[in-house]
């Protein structure tokens, strides 16, 4: 069923629920801010970038979507990813491989692909997921203690780790305490004021700090300028038949990761508030709203996990609580976009080393060493030491084909058991 959850909600709100869905957005909104320009900032993109996809795909997304409280946006995953195109591609590299990614998910949503999902094994998804969590945190290390590592410092954590390391005298403790600060800060607030929209008030504080005491801290306003107030006007991208064949598979990849989370998203929103997501209708969304983050030339853009479950805590119950949140994004950067240049990047470094712990869910990480069979243990592990050391195609490719080859394999009756027919 492709019909958007919010035709289906919309004639049975009330003022009451509207005014719920109103809260919830605003509440998101405070959350998916520092956590949107973060994100762009650590994918090497300009932070603008981040603020545009959170306020054009998180509106099409909750506009469009086949989840009740869906909160789409930038996410953690996208940025090992968004890193690696513009490395090789540029940004307007990115940005059509966004768009071709976005034509792709349109095309499966409207094949009725949402389903699809259940064929990829559990261990490649929390060994995928691990493992770019593992990528974020290391990329994110240095700005949170401040360290300098020389210009051209690969991405890749072989080469990373050693530079980090032998970078470490340039550690910078007014850097250091204000990273580590904002770190205790966000788990202090969530554990104590689990509703709060923690991250804001946490980054804020520590930005203030840094303003107030005219700490000699690396700000996003000293190291990208100022933030426009404005959206850009739609443009499309460049395209000649050499460079989409070129930029195909970084468009796959965007594709697979953008339908598997917002999937994966949407079914712990199900659990959450007992609906039933409409998977097709999801894949057709997030098609839609990435290539309208790519017209405008924004990033990748997915269902949020941590996002949707702060909409759910908050009181969010139909898809109007993420246009609230769309369009209260939209106000802020309207009112309040010279503001964002205070922000400290130690803050926002740490908020996004939060964020990779979270989205590793060590809460988890005994069930996966001990539970299920070995061979799952074998492919979850296998599956994270590519995608920290090896590359996310190779990763997703070999985790799945191997996933896969497993369950047919017990399926099969065992070789030992199967004896040859008599000639």
């Amino acid at each position: 069923m492709l019909t958007p959850k919010l035709l289906t909600t919309l004639p049975q709100s009330t003022p009451n629920s509207v005014l719920a869905d109103l809260v919830a957005g605003i509440t998101v909104a405070m959350v998916a801010l520092p956590l949107s320009l973060a994100i762009a900032i650590a994918s090497g993109a300009p932070p603008a970038t981040g603020l545009v996809t959170a306020i054009v795909a998180g509106f099409l997304i909750s506009a469009l979507g086949g989840s009740r409280v869906q909160i789409g946006g930038p996410t953690g995953a996208f940025i090992v990813v968004v890193h690696a195109v513009i490395a090789e591609h540029g940004l307007d590299g990115l940005i059509l491989a966004t768009l071709m990614a976005g034509v792709i998910l349109v095309a499966a949503g409207l094949m009725r692909a949402g389903s699809l999902i259940r064929l990829v094994p559990e261990p490649v998804i929390n060994g995928f997921t691990i493992g770019i969590a593992a990528i974020i945190a290391l990329s994110q290390l240095p700005d949170a203690v401040g360290i300098t590592l020389p210009a051209g410092t690969p991405a890749e954590a072989l080469e990373r780790l050693p530079a980090i390391w032998a970078a470490r005298g340039t550690l910078d403790w007014a850097s250091l305490a204000v990273g580590v600060g904002t770190v205790v800060a966000i788990v202090a607030l969530r554990r104590a004021f689990p509703r709060f929209p923690g991250l804001i008030v946490a980054v804020a504080g520590a930005s203030a700090a840094v303003a107030l005491l005219a700490l000699p801290v690396d700000t996003l306003g000293a190291r990208f300028g100022a933030l426009p107030a404005t959206l850009p006007r739609p443009a499309i991208p460049e395209m000649s038949v050499a460079r989409l064949v070129e930029l195909l598979p970084s468009a796959l990849i965007i594709a697979f990761l953008a339908g598997v989370e917002s999937l994966l998203s949407a079914m712990v929103a199900d659990r959450m508030v007992a609906g039933q997501h409409r998977p097709s209708a999801e894949i057709l969304a997030q098609g839609v709203a990435n290539i309208g983050s790519a017209l405008m030339g924004g990033l990748p853009a997915t269902g949020a996990i941590a996002r949707t479950a702060t909409n759910v805590r908050a009181g969010g119950r139909t898809p109007l609580a993420g246009i609230f949140h769309a369009l209260t994004i939209l106000v802020v950067m309207w009112a309040a976009a010279p503001l964002a240049g205070y922000l400290a990047m130690p803050a926002l470094a740490g908020l996004l080393l939060v964020t990779a712990w979270n989205m590793s869910e060590p809460q988890h990480w005994r069930g996966y060493a001990t539970a299920g069979r070995v061979s799952d243990r074998v492919l979850l592990g296998l599956t994270l030491v590519l995608t920290v050391f090896a590359d996310l195609t190779v990763a997703i490719g070999v985790g799945v084909a191997l996933g896969l080859a497993l369950r047919l394999r017990r399926r099969d009756v065992p070789p030992a058991e199967w004896t040859p027919p008599d000639r």
